[in-house]
């Protein structure tokens, strides 16, 4: 037996970033925008939003075209949910948090992107030491 059974939880389940974890409407966005609070770190600008109404966090990533053409783009929001991914349930408290990626982050690895997203998370206490 592997103790994978029903009611055993799964330790790669616990690391998953989900559907519902995501932020996904322009309103939402503008919510966390406009009433949020915003740090600038490295590679990444951070708006985050303390949420009551919810027992889990979300994320939403933005890249806009200032960063390069579409597969630098796409690498950049595959780091910045790579790392958040890494440290979603260190979070103290359900957050909504938008991270939008600067040029810099072309050049980034993975190791770089998810020390600056800990060093914002840390800097705000929004995370366990």
């Amino acid at each position: 037996m592997n103790g994978t059974g029903p009611g055993v939880p799964n330790p790669a389940e616990k690391k998953r970033f989900r559907k519902h974890q995501r932020i996904r409407y322009s309103s939402e966005f503008q919510r966390v925008r406009d009433k949020g609070r915003r740090w600038v770190h490295g590679c990444l600008i951070a708006n985050w939003q303390s949420t009551q109404d919810r027992t889990f966090s979300r994320l939403g990533v933005i890249t806009s075209k200032k960063i390069g053409k579409a597969h630098v783009r796409n690498r950049a929001r595959r780091l910045m949910r790579e790392s958040y991914r890494q440290m979603q349930h260190q979070l103290k408290a359900p957050i909504d948090l938008i991270l939008v990626a600067r040029k810099s982050i072309a050049t980034m690895k993975q190791q770089q992107v998810e020390k600056d997203l800990r060093n914002i998370l840390k800097r705000h206490h929004l995370v366990e030491d």
